[in-house]
């Protein structure tokens, strides 16, 4: 008898693998994906003469173990020896990708809740893999297996499955991009939410791996590993998750407080007061660090950044010599302009941080050492420094539920421009990512802009507004918001 399927569809998005478990991913799906993988990603790029060879990671939730080696059995039927290294960060994963220059996967579902799991798929050297990149070809082939009831069942494989340890050497390569040593002594205040970050973090920021200790007292929250998140969602995009560590970090009297995802690929950072320090003034902090960097080595830096990163981040990066360039939001988009640019970072509002040291792959962790080793290098706290990159006031991502995504941005866009055009204002639209209307600064109104971006999965549209000041931007705020959802302006 058949064994019954799953439309692959549901579950392989346009860059990554998401689902629950067990009735959308089982052991017998993700050995076919597996498989497909092997097919499709990794015996066309292994050099001729030279054997097939791929490296498998998991995070910490119950499922990832047994799916992980599923996996793994399924990419080693089709004749690709592989390496798992275990527990790790998806970062950690781009770097084994990096380090054995082999194609990967990462088993995660990020921070979505304990029933889901997932993976992340990329190439050799971090390079990633989505949609239009082989991901639509391991959907169809797996599919296929799937449907015929041929899945590879790991028997009688012919490549090898065997573990490896690269927890230090992850470790050691970060420390060698960020010198932690010189400065003033940090308390640092770290809320892993029971994901990989509080694996990490041990051995990156502390001497968990063996390596020297650094000028940091950390204080752990939530190291435990528990993909059932106890404590509260690993997920410090939503600010109710960061509620704890605020709450922490004057309370111990730290200099600051990172919190990672569940994965650990993305860090939020809040100061000595237990303020949120946006992603937009971290991208700003960092890009000025990478800056000055690439200038010392007499290369001209590039910059990459979405299009709802605050304004100051372009102006920064130009002031410090910098070239700025501006992406749709994603993280395909910032990687493909990465490579396209030769940049040297990239950051996204999301807390994403891109280096091209790191096979312009995203590590949250190597952005909280740039954020410590900016700190320490000088005498003020959190608060004062993050000021220098906090320079406009931003509404943070707004959403609201609409029938028709494009009329109602088409709608706002004519009233925004036609009330300018009256008020004998100057507004400049562009339509990289849904619609952006930047107003410049004029003697009349300080500057302001807006962005609609319509969700690809849910009825939504997505406000991001800033202003030159917080009575600016509420202003732009609420008339935006007015038209979207038919409340009067």
């Amino acid at each position: 008898m058949t064994a019954p399927t799953v439309n692959l569809s549901s579950v392989i998005k346009a860059y990554d693998v998401r689902g629950t478990v067990p009735d959308q991913l089982d052991a017998r799906v993700v050995r076919a994906i597996g498989a497909a993988f092997a097919e499709v990603v990794v015996l066309p790029e292994t050099p001729a003469g030279q054997g097939a060879k791929a490296v498998v990671g998991y995070d910490m939730r119950p499922s990832s173990p047994e799916l992980s080696a599923a996996f793994a059995d399924g990419v080693a039927s089709r004749g690709v020896d592989v390496t798992v290294i275990g527990l790790c960060s998806t970062d950690g994963l781009y770097f084994a990708s990096g380090f054995l220059q082999v194609p990967g996967a990462m088993f995660t579902a990020s921070h979505n809740p304990a029933q889901y799991n997932g993976i992340k798929l990329c190439r050799a050297g971090a390079k990633p893999v989505g949609q239009d990149t082989g991901l639509s070809a391991v959907r169809e082939l797996a599919q296929s297996w799937l449907d015929s009831g041929e899945v590879p069942d790991g028997t009688g494989a012919v490549g090898t499955v065997d573990a490896q340890d690269l927890l230090k050497a992850y470790a050691a390569h970060l420390r060698s991009l960020v010198d932690l040593t010189g400065g003033r002594r940090l308390k640092v205040v770290v809320d892993a939410g029971n994901g990989m970050g509080g694996f990490t973090a041990p051995a990156v920021l502390g001497d968990d791996a063996g390596l020297p200790a650094l000028p940091l007292d950390v204080v752990p929250m939530y190291f435990e590993l528990d993909g059932t998140f106890p404590n509260h969602e690993a997920n410090p995009l939503d600010p109710a998750n960061l509620v704890d560590l605020q709450r922490a970090v004057p309370a111990e009297g730290a200099d600051i407080g990172l919190a990672f995802d569940g994965d650990a690929d993305r860090c939020f950072v809040v100061d000595e007061k237990g303020d949120p320090v946006s992603p937009s003034a971290v991208t700003a902090m960092v890009a000025r660090r990478e800056i000055a960097k690439e200038l010392r080595a007499g290369r001209q830096p590039v910059v990459i950044h979405n299009l709802i990163t605050s304004r100051a981040v372009p102006e920064i990066v130009t002031a410090d010599g910098g070239t700025p360039v501006r992406t749709r939001v994603g993280h395909s988009f910032i990687k493909q302009r990465m490579a396209e640019e030769g940049a040297v970072f990239g950051g996204e509002h999301s807390a994403h941080y891109y280096f091209r040291e790191f096979w312009s792959a995203d590590t949250g962790m190597l952005a909280a050492m740039h954020v410590l080793a900016a700190l320490a290098e000088q005498d003020r706290p959190l608060s004062e420094l993050a000021a220098e990159y906090e320079l406009y006031a931003a509404s943070g991502e707004i959403n609201s539920t609409v029938d028709d995504a494009v009329a109602v941005t088409e709608a706002v866009v004519q009233v925004v421009t036609e009330t300018a055009a009256a008020e004998g204002e100057t507004l400049e639209v562009d339509r990289l990512d849904g619609v952006t209307v930047f107003h410049p600064a004029s003697d009349a109104q300080p500057m302001w802009w807006f962005n609609l971006r319509a969700s690809n999965t849910e009825p939504l549209l997505r406000l991001n507004a800033e202003g030159a000041d917080e009575a600016t931007m509420a202003v732009v705020r609420d008339r935006v918001l007015a038209i979207v959802r038919g409340e009067s302006a």
